[in-house]
């Protein structure tokens, strides 16, 4: 075992919360580290769930108590089998539960008064089932699970491993090294989080927990990150979620993870349907509950995979690899043809190799001859090959190098006994060792792995070793952005003024069951909380039209007004570039007629005669609630091709000036907005209003509105309006209208 390893295996030992841990930490400690295992429902079926998990808990030497209950039996795999919890020879710690599904509910209620702590609910036929008894039967656990307080996994689990204890209660029969590594894995769906532990275990990567959560009518994923967080021998956590029933739970366990350095790696699942009222919007269509998942997590330090080789790769990289102070990448190779890929897949992800020190290169060029590239890649070449001195010496140049940040190899693991490989892996593990950033040996095919590579990876525990380019590249990447986050992000609450938020009850109360403000009533919000709009007022006749028009000044734009048209350009409801009295009457009679020969005869409430102002850009700004992770707001490239053009980003709400300015920059329009070949700068201000405004809006009216629309928000180098607004609201109208 080597020094992490052990070091990690005395932290699992010793370690337990502190009286100040949350509740959760506490209890989940107390199922991850039990004074025994009771198994309910025991029976030597051959194959079955009990078996195997009794087997597993005796080849892998549990130390506490094990007693198996059974009313049935007296004795069972050759040890005595108890009746139930009052015939313990002690009182039961943490309880499996074997039973069909009907008796589970009054074995968890039974084991609590016994004074255990802690379960795992193995038996299926709960939730996941749609008929009447299975629900009936998950909502009568899930209120035994509350009021008895116990920690609990499952129902419809495959149990859990702790490697400092020895535990394993799953029912998988591969092989475990009992190693208390420095990853721990949650997930819902057990055969996915067995096959990211047997993966890893295959790697050479220790796993000191493993959870399987399967329905989660107790503790949810969220819940056990929170405890690896807490928990010293762990130092990358690694999730399966299929999805965030709670996003506040789930963003204090990223948080608590990102205090304590711990990279949180996720595979989630994909998009979700989501509020379907928000469909009825712009923002809500381009807002996919991955691309919110992703807006709200990657603040808190979540690093995202796409799938389980991903998922591999990057955690092998954070397992092994120290944080780099910078992004300035080298690597080494003996191959053209390979330093050409690392430059084009590196360069494909935003990320170049650093120009060496003069020092380095001269160092390089007299090592080098011909058949050699000297630079960065460096490809070593002939010289290297003839004399492996001279590669090593290559590869500590480049280590050396005070102007890299990151060093790469273009290497693989031997597979089988390799006397000059070894020992030129082990030099540079020791190089590795005594430097102070991430080594990276990097395999450009997926090669697999042998005992003897999982020996030897072991063996090398200062050197991340990794497989396939692109995700190599994937995982490094992840590193970089991980490494630069702060280690703690301030809670951002809602700036909105007290008249603001007086202006919203009154709109929302004013709605009456509609499903989305008119744009009136749309902009008066808008306004109240800050966002810029345009000078414009309704009107009811045509010589009312023309008043206001001349009131405001020309060029004036012509709208219709009515909250049962949500697409006003769709029914030609927009009419631009007005330019006097004239066009301005024939505006009105023509919107006011198009409305009259809809089918669904909307409710027309005036016609808004607003300014036009000239716009270098139209932009789009919103905000969307999503069903998993709450509130989001969106910026990007506006007007009719937004969905064209789906140049947008999104963060979660509320957010600051400075978030609203990150977000901008990640946007081609944040680019133009810079002053884009030569032309000047646009008045970013203006944006940076209207975002935190609209995030304001969007926490402080909780679930009760589903998506903000202002497309377009026009923007010259002076001044940036809302010259559109569509609030849809969160309630049955809106859903109803979605649907259609």
């Amino acid at each position: 075992m080597d020094a992490q390893a052990s070091t990690a295996s005395h932290q699992a030992e010793k370690w337990s919360p502190s009286s100040d841990a949350s509740d959760i930490v506490k209890s989940i400690h107390a199922m991850l580290h039990p004074r025994n295992i009771v198994l309910v429902g025991a029976t030597d079926k051959p194959g079955n769930y009990a078996e195997r998990i009794w087997n597993n808990l005796i080849k892998y030497k549990y130390e506490g108590g094990l007693f198996p209950v059974n009313a049935k039996r007296e004795t069972i795999w050759g040890v005595p089998c108890y009746k139930d919890f009052a015939s313990l020879p002690e009182k039961p710690d943490h309880v499996l539960v074997l039973v069909p599904a009907r008796f589970a509910v009054q074995v968890i209620r039974d084991a609590a008064a016994a004074g255990a702590r802690s379960a795992t609910i193995v038996t299926s036929g709960f939730s996941e089932l749609q008929d009447e008894d299975s629900q009936r039967l998950a909502l009568e656990l899930k209120e035994a699970v509350r009021e008895t307080g116990l920690a609990v996994t499952g129902p419809n689990c495959l149990g859990n491993l702790s490697a400092g204890e020895k535990l394993f209660t799953n029912i998988d029969d591969r092989i475990v090294t009992m190693e208390a590594g420095p990853v721990a894995i949650a997930g819902q769906s057990g055969a996915i989080v067995m096959a990211i532990r047997q993966t890893l275990e295959d790697r050479g990567v220790g796993v000191g927990y493993m959870v399987t959560t399967g329905n989660e009518t107790g503790l949810e994923t969220p819940d056990l990150m929170a405890y690896f967080a807490a928990d010293p021998s762990i130092r990358v956590i690694v999730v399966y979620l299929e999805g965030v029933r709670n996003t506040k739970v789930f963003r204090e366990a990223c948080k608590a993870a990102r205090a304590a350095g711990k990279p949180v790696i996720a595979l989630k699942l994909g998009a979700s349907e989501g509020g379907r009222a928000a469909a009825m919007a712009h923002t809500g269509a381009l807002a996919g509950s991955i691309e919110t998942f992703d807006a709200i997590s990657t603040r808190e330090g979540v690093i995202r995979v796409r799938g389980l080789d991903e998922l591999i790769e990057t955690t092998e990289c954070f397992v092994h690899a120290e944080s780099p102070k910078g992004n300035r990448l080298a690597a080494v190779s003996l191959s053209g043809g390979k330093r050409g890929l690392l430059i084009d897949a590196f360069y494909s992800a935003g990320l170049n190799f650093a120009p060496l020190t003069p020092n380095a290169t001269a160092q390089l060029a007299k090592m080098l001859g011909p058949g050699s590239i000297v630079g960065n890649p460096l490809d070593a070449g002939f010289a290297a090959v003839v004399d492996p001195s001279v590669y090593m010496s290559s590869i500590k140049i480049m280590i050396d190098d005070p102007d890299t940040d990151i060093v790469i190899i273009d290497a693989e693991l031997p597979k089988a006994p390799h006397e000059m490989r070894e020992r030129n892996l082990r030099i540079v593990n020791e190089m590795a060792g005594a430097a102070s950033k991430p080594v990276v040996y990097i395999s450009a095919m997926s090669i697999g792995f042998t005992e003897f590579t999982k020996a030897l990876r072991k063996s090398l525990p200062n050197i991340a070793v990794m497989q396939g380019l692109d995700r190599a590249v994937g995982a490094i990447k992840s590193l970089i952005e991980y490494s630069s986050l702060r280690k703690e992000v301030p809670d951002i609450a809602s700036s909105s003024k007290a008249s603001a938020r007086a202006v919203l009850e009154k709109a929302l109360k004013s709605a009456n069951g509609a499903a989305a403000l008119d744009e009136v009533a749309s902009k008066k919000l808008l306004k109240a909380y800050g966002i810029p709009v345009s000078k414009e007022e309704i009107v009811q006749t045509a010589a009312e039209a023309v008043k206001i028009a001349k009131k405001i000044g020309f060029p004036v734009v012509a709208k219709v007004v009515s909250a049962d048209i949500l697409h006003k350009s769709d029914i030609g409801g927009v009419v631009l570039n007005l330019n006097s009295a004239a066009e301005v009457k024939k505006a009105f009679n023509d919107i006011t007629a198009r409305v009259k020969k809809i089918k669904s005869k909307p409710k027309l409430e005036g016609i808004l005669i607003a300014q036009q102002v000239k716009a270098d850009l139209e932009l789009v700004v919103g905000a969307s609630l999503d069903a998993e992770m709450g509130p989001v707001v969106l910026f990007g490239t506006g007007g009719v091709d937004i969905e064209l053009m789906k140049d947008v980003a999104l963060a979660g709400a509320p957010l600051d000036e400075a978030e609203a300015k990150q977000l901008i920059a990640k946007t081609k329009a944040g680019v133009k907005m810079k002053g884009y070949r030569g032309k000047p700068a646009l008045h970013e201000a203006s944006a940076v209003k209207a975002l935190v405004g609209l995030s304001n809006l969007m926490a402080d009216a909780g679930n009760r509105i589903a998506s903000i629309d202002v497309n377009p928000f026009l923007i010259n180098s002076k001044v940036g309006v809302a010259v559109d607004g569509l609030i849809v609201l969160n309630n049955a109208a809106a859903n109803k209208a979605a649907e259609h």
